[in-house]
């Protein structure tokens, strides 16, 4: 799958920068276009004139390559790119990319990058496992990039610890299995939902929920890397889409979600029901704000709202799937269970709010996936990884 796929090749000042040597070899055998861009402090561990040799193509580094008026451009490069690969990525690189210090041509190409990044962190062991460096990764990973986790063993420095560059035909590996899953569900239309609710009580106050929609914002992203046309119906949340094959559709209320939901639905393969909908509402909705002085005690009656999963469960068709979410507090997987039964779901992910870093608002999430066949318990990790092992099973039931 990486036959004509144009990578940018990022190189850094480790001991590890060798091995892009048979990363560039391999990429290129297997029918891959690769431009080098090299940091300064890289040039101290490979030459250029090596890198160019094996790609073909003049190794840029500086953002004046000469004095007659050329420049290098990271927008261009940024815009030319399918992919864009950091290997090996020093802690000092990694702390840039992280914080948008674009002090050379390596991270203002990183900056414009268009296409999906990866990063291959190279390191001793000590620098990798310090607690900026990890705080670093987790900035990278929750920005949308690709962390190629690094492999244990005997380091420069002769310690032996986590921080060694994973080898180049894993990397090699990594970069080909993402552009083979990029067609999967190329043709499927996905409707997903996503964010909190909120139910006014008066022009100013509203019943709501936690819900930071980071979690469906996932989901759309990868759905859509791997070729499906999106629709992203969200709640009020403060995210942004990234790529081009996701519509969004803005909603504040259940009901307007609801309908969102009911005109989507039909036309589409997949429904992802991941938002927090508020199950009730308040029976009447104040003109104007309510006034604490005037009012000793106020009490709310509420109805309960449309009942989105119910209602797309009814109306769904054989050739549909419908995916449903559960966040428990207590009895999981008998609620879970249940839930799948009553909304007619093919398969539930259920979360708990008893799993420390899972929930609402955090960047991870610790998921169980389940369906009439059993269950499948995943590891505490970032919610873009949950993400992939969700759409994983999507493409294994739309498959089998």
């Amino acid at each position: 799958m990486l036959k004509g796929k144009k990578i940018i090749l990022g190189i850094t000042g480790s001991i590890a920068a060798y091995k892009a040597c048979y990363i560039i070899r391999g990429l290129i055998k297997q029918g891959a276009e690769v431009q080098v861009v090299i940091t300064p402090a890289g040039k101290e561990f490979i030459t250029p004139l090596t890198l160019s040799a094996l790609t073909s193509k003049p190794v840029i580094s500086e953002f004046f390559a000469q004095r007659d008026g050329t420049w290098n451009s990271h927008v261009d490069l940024g815009l030319w790119a399918d992919a864009m690969l950091i290997a090996p990525a020093t802690a000092s690189t990694i702390g840039k990319m992280a914080n948008g210090i674009a002090d050379n041509m390596l991270i203002t190409t990183y900056l414009s990058a268009k296409a999906p990044v990866f990063i291959a962190p190279a390191m001793d062991l000590d620098m990798y496992a310090h607690p900026s460096t990890q705080k670093n990764l987790d900035i990278l990973r929750s920005y949308g990039n690709r962390i190629i986790e690094p492999a244990t063993g005997e380091l420069a420095s002769h310690l032996v610890g986590k921080g060694r560059m994973e080898e180049p035909e894993n990397i090699i590996r990594v970069l080909d299995e993402f552009f083979s899953a990029s067609a999967e569900l190329q043709g499927r239309k996905i409707m997903i939902t996503a964010g909190p609710t909120y139910e006014k009580i008066d022009p100013v106050r509203f019943i709501g929920n936690y819900s930071s929609g980071k979690m469906g914002f996932a989901l759309a992203e990868e759905c859509a890397r791997r070729g499906a046309e999106v629709t992203l119906i969200t709640g009020p949340v403060q995210l942004k889409t990234q790529h081009s094959r996701i519509h969004r559709i803005d909603v504040e209320s259940a009901q307007e979600m609801y309908e969102a939901a009911q005109t989507c639905f039909p036309t589409s393969d997949v429904g992802i029901l991941c938002a927090a909908v508020a199950d009730f509402r308040p029976e009447t909705v104040a003109g104007k704000k309510i006034k604490r002085e005037k009012e000793e005690e106020l009490t709310l009656h509420l109805q309960a709202t449309q009942d989105i999963a119910a209602s797309l469960g009814k109306i769904k068709e054989d050739n549909q799937l419908l995916v449903g979410f559960a966040l428990e507090t207590n009895n999981e997987q008998q609620n879970a269970e249940g839930k799948l039964e009553r909304k007619n779901f093919d398969f539930i992910v259920l979360n708990s709010l008893n799993d420390a870093g899972a929930g609402f608002r955090h960047d991870t999430n610790k998921i169980s996936i389940i369906d009439r066949k059993g269950r499948e318990d995943y590891p505490l990790k970032p919610k873009q990884e949950v993400a992939q092992d969700i759409i994983n099973h999507l493409v294994a039931v739309l498959t089998h």
